[in-house]
């Protein structure tokens, strides 16, 4: 039997749904561990430019799994392409906002400004590539996409380079390192065993912050960005996106369907519901953007320790902050104030800040079932 690619098989069960026939977006001194040729791993922390502290795990701690990683490796399932078969980009080219052609206002981008550069990444060419194998103000990173449950996040990836697998565990893309060829579950960013590397060490990905945001946003934000530029090195059409389009929504994005089974199954949200989540070692924590934009600050609890998200109105996301002493903060604007009166940006509140990121509900859920909730 032929077997079908990810994206034949997506415009198959697209098909298929609307016959009614398939149901149910200041990078701070850490400790870290570093190999020569291997990823750069320990602690999960933002990259950005301001002031503040951050959650940094020790070296030897590793962000919390769902379930044991050789579990993970038996849930693991062919996406269509083989490996490599979605090509990451190993040579990215940059042009300034003043040459780009190809981005309307209201295009999704994911940003990124550290130490005085800033770069955006066009979600319609991440859709076709995946990872984009990148450096940032002198640091080797990994910027990595997974269409199917809606997440971007940056990797430090020391001196080795990502690919694409071509396998998905919950929908979501598992990356691989050139150096010792372990797998990484994206979302997880920690080390599983899979036929390439049957035991890897176990380690965590160091993570930055990118943002998703519009092209509109994030270049009246950040007017001197650079952009990754179509020039790709690789024959593909970047005006289409072969899961559908976020603008207007549509395809793969706004079908309830999903390619294959979710771990955890969970109907207190659509599966496809943007929630914005943070983990630390002792929990995980969950609030669904809308909310977040409507409510522009929202509380709750990861572990036992109390924590504060945020709305940012000027790029259309949000921040969480661990908040023990439960100090009051209250929207104005576009600034946050504090309780001795004084505005804050909302990625820079005098609290220690828990890297945060946009996915799709089922993909948070399934990889944490025992995550807090809050609306």
């Amino acid at each position: 039997m032929r077997t079908l690619s990810r994206r034949q098989f997506l415009a198959a069960a697209t098909l298929a749904s609307l016959s009614g026939c398939v149901g149910g977006s200041s990078g701070d001194s850490q400790d870290e561990t570093r190999s020569s040729g291997s990823a750069r791993t320990g602690s999960s922390s933002d990259t950005r430019e301001s002031s503040g502290t951050h959650v940094v795990p020790t070296a030897d701690e590793r962000l919390p799994l769902p379930t044991d990683p050789s579990q993970l490796r038996q849930a693991a399932q062919s996406g269509g392409p083989p490996k490599d078969g979605i090509p990451s980009i190993d040579e990215p080219q940059f042009v300034s906002v003043g040459d780009v052609d190809f981005l309307d206002p209201g295009d999704p981008v994911f940003g990124v400004a550290h130490e005085g550069v800033a770069k955006a990444y066009p979600q319609k060419i991440l859709a076709q590539h995946e990872i984009v194998n990148d450096e940032l103000a002198g640091t080797n990173v990994a910027v990595t996409y997974c269409p199917l449950t809606g997440t971007v996040q940056g990797f430090e990836r020391g001196e080795t380079t990502f690919g694409v697998s071509g396998r998905l565990i919950n929908n979501n893309l598992v990356m691989y390192d050139r150096a010792t060829e372990a797998w990484w579950p994206q979302i997880l960013a920690t080390a599983i065993p899979g036929p390439w590397n049957e035991n890897p060490e176990s380690r965590s990905l160091r993570e930055f912050r990118l943002v998703w945001t519009t092209w509109e946003q994030w270049r009246s934000h950040r007017p001197a960005t650079d952009v990754l530029s179509t020039r790709t090195g690789h024959s593909r059409n970047y005006e289409r996106d072969p899961y559908g389009s976020y603008n207007p929504i549509g395809g793969y994005y706004e079908s309830d369907s999903l390619l294959f089974p979710a771990l955890n199954e969970s109907d207190r949200f659509p599966r496809k519901t943007v929630v914005m989540g943070a983990r630390t070692t002792d929990g995980a924590v969950a609030f669904p953007k809308d909310a977040l934009r409507s409510n522009r600050t929202m509380t709750g609890v990861v572990g036992e320790i109390p924590v504060l998200a945020v709305f940012d109105p000027r790029l259309d996301t949000g921040y969480a902050y661990l908040n023990p002493e439960e100090q009051a903060y209250e929207p104005d604007g576009d600034t946050v104030v504090g309780p001795d009166g004084t505005g804050h940006a909302p990625d820079a509140l005098p609290l220690a800040r828990v890297h945060t990121f946009d996915a799709m509900w089922f993909a948070w859920a399934g990889y944490y079932p025992e995550t807090n909730v809050y609306e």
